[in-house]
């Protein structure tokens, strides 16, 4: 399902969506003895577990792989694309990995296909203050970050630190040093890891020779614009509420989404990190630079059908409520679809960018990327 061009700063929006069903949350869990037991291509277990050390003696990071090395295939052959799931606020990376199993897996292509999944550590300390402590517990040496640093792109703790996305940067040249094979890396990410996928993209380094770089972001609590605009809602040309342009299926009913710069009721909407003012210097590069990178990349975007609204399964009590989140719409699903326009209006054009839209799924990473709807834009034909 896709979202056709805009035309000027305003377009309808007409989006019909399947048949819906409520769907499960983001939930923690360490794996479980019966998980350890399988192999790395059913479940994530302490033997899929993986680290190297981060250019800069910045420390470690880890992550789940379903492969132990280049030459333990699942189905015989070298994998020639990669699937990396990046995690969300929980950092449940064993969880967002199993996600991503399942749905190489029903796509069959887990013969092909290095399922992998890191872990942006926060130390024992600071992990007490988050929602979540994380699974697995960080290790000595490891990299570590804040709570929420790690989806902004923030240096990590320590001496020597580097940034959260030049350290993603560095395990996707790490996985092609492993497997040499890899011809292309799917980076795919959930909730808070969308968020920082999105706003990394900008600030990525090239891949290795060769390498073709995808990206796919999934329900995102809030989006990086490189414009001062906002949509706002509109039917006959005169404004009105988002409620009003309906929710889940209904959604945007006869609205059409108007790209505007909104009044000064919310200082600071464009500023990092919903807007690109007051860029951090660690991040490499400015304004200008991001959003030329950003409009090359080839990303799509992917939201739950039932992530439009506060009901239960949607994680509303968790989402970004700020002033500047709000103006970016009341709920991900309409704030993601409002952002595929303004993708397509005024940021790239020319890509044609999509958002598919996966019906029964709420917010939810293990409904969401498993799905039928998701398995042609995270595991597209080979060009």
């Amino acid at each position: 399902m896709s979202l056709r061009p805009l035309a000027g700063a305003a377009a309808a929006l007409a989006l019909a969506f399947g048949a819906l069903q409520v769907g499960a949350a983001d939930a923690q869990d360490a794996p479980s003895a019966a998980a350890a037991a399988l192999p790395c291509d059913q479940a994530a277990s302490s033997a899929c577990f993986a680290g190297f050390a981060l250019p800069g003696a910045a420390g470690r990071l880890h992550y789940y792989a379903s492969r132990s090395d280049a030459g333990s295939p699942g189905a015989g052959q070298a994998p020639t694309t990669a699937l990396v799931v990046m995690h969300g606020h929980p950092r449940d990376a064993n969880r967002s990995f199993e996600a991503g199993l399942r749905a190489a897996r029903q796509a069959g292509r887990l013969g092909d296909t290095l399922v992998v999944a890191p872990l942006f550590q926060v130390g024992d300390a600071d992990a007490a203050r988050c929602r979540t402590r994380g699974v697995p517990a960080a290790e000595p040496g490891d990299a570590l970050w804040t709570c929420g640093s790690w989806l902004e792109g923030a240096p990590s703790l320590g001496a020597q630190p580097i940034g959260a996305f030049a350290a993603l940067d560095a395990l996707v040249a790490e996985l092609h040093r492993r497997w040499p094979s890899l011809q292309s890396v799917t980076l795919a990410g959930f909730s808070a890891g969308a968020q920082m996928l999105q706003h990394g993209v900008g600030f990525a380094a090239d891949p290795p020779a060769g390498l073709r770089l995808r990206y796919v972001i999934a329900d995102p609590g809030s989006w990086l614009y490189f414009d001062p605009v906002r949509p706002q809602p509109q039917r006959g040309g005169q404004a009105v509420d988002w409620a009003a342009c309906g929710s889940g299926a209904a959604f945007p009913g006869d609205c059409s989404m108007a790209l505007q710069v909104p009044d000064a009721a919310c200082p600071g909407h464009d500023q990092w990190k919903y807007g690109t003012g007051a860029l951090s210097p660690s991040l490499g590069r400015n304004a200008a630079q991001a959003r030329a990178r950003y409009a090359a990349a080839e990303i799509h975007y992917l939201e739950g059908a039932l992530d439009s609204s506060a009901d239960k399964g949607t994680y509303y009590p968790i989402l970004d409520k700020s002033c500047a989140a709000m103006l970016q719409g009341p709920y991900r699903l309409q704030r993601g679809v409002a952002y595929a326009a303004y993708d397509r209006a005024l940021l790239a054009p020319a890509q044609a960018r999509q958002v598919t839209v996966v019906p029964g799924c709420a917010h939810d990473v293990g409904c969401v990327l498993p799905s039928d709807a998701a398995r042609g834009v995270l595991f597209p034909a080979p060009r």
